[in-house]
């Protein structure tokens, strides 16, 4: 293994314990992109431990041939390294999980939540732009006095700070707050399947594995704390605060008028909820890092699936239509962005705007699918933006 310290912002990351090649599953790229944050002092800027790995320095013999001398030496070198390692690591994962603790425990007593909110941010900084901004600012104009914890690696530094002065100067409460999956996988299934993906017991597959990290945080911080959790590709309409314990369908079914498949962009459940349990327990026990949404939208859609109607009010729990935050499908989302042409769009427009306002909380915008549209003016996308904004004067309602 090769230490290298360096400066910089990342995304979601892990630490690599080292183990037997013969074990490990994980690719050479996972190996090599995944490594443990850590944090020095609060005078001094972040800075990341990265643990590169390659198979070639676990011991695989790249030659027939070699000396038992010499391949004595190197065992004896890669010992060295990985007590190394474990030595730093231990300390640094102590410290890490320490400030996760201190910083979130010390934001909440210090802030008076009357509703607690969590998004997640896997990507890098860079790529945070005005659109996820938005969701941030229609989340607090409907709920002034929230808290926002922002799970990100890339935000918890001095950057991220700047992005979100424009709500604390406001006096607005966010934190960016970088995860300790360790701290907050403890005590649930979730850990055990962590601490075999570390040791490389099972392949995370070739779907992005930050992407189903975070599917496993938002469900494990709600079991943990309790509150509300928004992807950043969606715009809040009206207050959440009186929903509880609710999942939003995505489809429906045509002729049985039943749900057909749920979706995990807007989750809203109280602390130790049993429902999140079995969601995490699923997770862990059912993962699959080749198909897209397994870990995701199909999870929780089997999961409850299972559970009967009796089972459900039992559970105290709700499934909400998809007029609540999926009224439009990612198939038919480019029409919510186009300004209408004729008399007849302008009347379907209005139509669809006082059908949204009644029946509407949350608008999922299938960022996949839409980030790269234009906002036109007149178009239902501006004018929800235009309602739910706070800083209106923004380039925020004239994307592009």
């Amino acid at each position: 293994m090769l230490l290298l310290i360096y400066n910089s912002f990342s995304v979601f990351s892990l630490h690599l314990v080292p183990t037997s090649p013969i074990q490990s599953t994980l690719s050479p790229t996972h190996l090599q992109i995944l490594h443990h944050q850590t944090s020095t002092s609060s005078s001094e800027s972040d800075s990341s431990l990265l643990l590169v790995v390659k198979e070639t320095s676990l011991g695989f013999i790249q030659k027939q041939n070699v000396s038992s001398t010499r391949t004595e030496r190197k065992m004896r070198r890669f010992k060295r390294r990985t007590e190394l390692t474990s030595a730093i690591t231990q300390r640094l994962q102590v410290k890490s999980r320490q400030r996760f603790n201190t910083k979130f425990k010390s934001f909440l007593s210090k802030s008076s939540c009357e509703s607690l909110f969590f998004m997640t941010w896997i990507s890098s900084i860079e790529s945070f732009g005005d659109r996820e901004r938005f969701t941030i600012e229609s989340l607090f104009k409907f709920h002034p006095n929230s808290c926002l914890i922002l799970v990100s690696n890339s935000f918890d530094c001095d950057r991220g700070t700047l992005i979100l002065k424009p709500f604390t100067d406001k006096g607005l409460k966010v934190l960016p707050i970088k995860p300790d999956f360790a701290y907050i996988f403890k005590d649930t299934s979730a850990e055990k399947w962590f601490e075999s993906l570390k040791k490389g017991r099972f392949s995370p597959g070739v779907i992005p594995l930050e992407q189903n990290l975070s599917n496993l945080l938002r469900l494990v911080l709600l079991y943990k704390f309790g509150g509300i959790y928004l992807d950043t590709d969606v715009i809040i309409l009206k207050s959440l605060s009186n929903l509880h314990n609710v999942i939003g369908a995505q489809t429906v079914d045509p002729v049985t008028r039943k749900w057909s498949r749920l979706n995990n962009a807007v989750l809203i459940f109280d602390k130790n909820h049993p429902l999140l349990k079995r969601f995490i327990d699923e997770f862990s026990r059912t993962f699959n890092g080749n198909k897209w949404g397994h870990n995701g939208p199909y999870l929780v859609s089997r999961v409850i699936a299972r559970i009967n109607i009796s089972s459900s009010s039992d559970l105290g729990f709700s499934v909400l239509p998809p007029s609540a935050f999926y009224p439009v499908d990612w198939t038919t989302i480019k029409g919510f962005y186009r300004a209408p042409t004729s008399e007849t769009e302008a009347n379907w427009l209005r139509k669809r705007l006082t059908h949204l306002r009644k029946n509407t909380f949350a608008v999922h915008l299938w960022n996949r699918e839409s980030k790269k549209l234009r906002i036109e003016e007149g178009s239902i996308i501006h004018q929800l933006m235009s309602h739910s904004c706070i800083f209106c004067n923004s380039s925020s309602l004239h994307l592009s």
